[in-house]
């Protein structure tokens, strides 16, 4: 991906990321910090985080690794803590913690629903709450990262789904209750993007042919996804809140394409 940002655009920036450990989350971490931000990475695998860490650390940026599951609100705030310790602030907060799976809705159990649900719902809204003190004395920004299963109906999907629409809606609420505190609010809705678990578990063996399926005709990458996250964390999106952004390739478009998430 050609990198259209100067460098050092998040000079002075302190970011937090939850599901920092892999996939997309580590790729935004990673793209922060290229661009100066110095970094916060929450995940439960420590491993995981300490990895993208040394990463970031060799490519000249700076990143501690905070573990915590976003379940855990006490453990989201004392990530937070971290932050405010170890450079002083914070200024963005990047949801992109989740947990899926493919189901059919009437053999999904309860707890599996629930799980789903308090990891991808329930812990953004702890990570959002855990952070506003600390955002709002820097005028900050969050971006939660969804999934266009909360506008497309979906099948095997409803756990995931009712989790990113509730983090839609939050998006919104949060904007409005926030912006006089200086704290804007806005979420990412990726589709199919490629390298992710998430679409190795939807996709299985099905890859290729699901790909012709999206309008564009390819899946999309991390650092495209990363490249919008960091769009909105800049001056050019100050006036931009309670949005929600689609980096799907078209798929929304197609409407319920049963195909796209039931391979074979």
């Amino acid at each position: 991906m050609i990198d259209v940002f100067q460098p050092g655009l998040l000079a002075g920036k302190v970011a937090l990321v939850t599901g920092g450990g892999s996939g997309i989350g580590a790729g935004i971490a990673r793209t922060m910090a290229r661009h100066g931000a110095k970094v916060v990475l929450v995940g439960r695998t420590a491993a995981k985080l300490d990895a993208v860490a040394a990463d970031i650390a060799a490519a000249g940026g700076e990143a501690v690794a905070a573990p915590a599951d976003v379940r855990d609100y006490a453990a989201v705030e004392a990530a937070v803590a971290r932050a405010v310790d170890s450079f002083g602030g914070l200024d963005i907060l990047v949801n992109s913690a989740a947990g899926n799976f493919l189901a059919p809705a009437a053999t999904l159990s309860a707890n599996g629903f629930r799980a789903v649900i308090d990891i991808d719902l329930c812990g953004t809204f702890n990570a959002c709450r855990a952070a506003f003190a600390a955002l709002s004395r820097r005028r900050g920004v969050v971006v939660s990262i969804t999934a266009t299963q909360a506008f497309v109906a979906t099948p095997l999907q409803v756990h995931a789904g009712a989790a990113k629409a509730g983090i839609e809606k939050l998006t919104r609420d949060l904007a409005l209750e926030w912006a006089s505190a200086g704290v804007r609010v806005v979420s990412v809705a990726p589709g199919p993007i490629d390298d992710t678990e998430g679409m190795r578990r939807l996709a299985g063996d099905a890859a290729d042919k699901l790909k012709k399926k999206v309008p564009l005709g390819r899946w999309g990458t991390i650092d495209e996804v990363a490249g919008m996250v960091l769009f909105l964390c800049t001056p050019a999106a100050a006036f931009i809140t309670g949005a929600s952004f689609l980096i799907d390739g078209g798929t929304a478009l197609a409407g319920n394409r049963f195909e796209l998430f039931s391979p074979g």
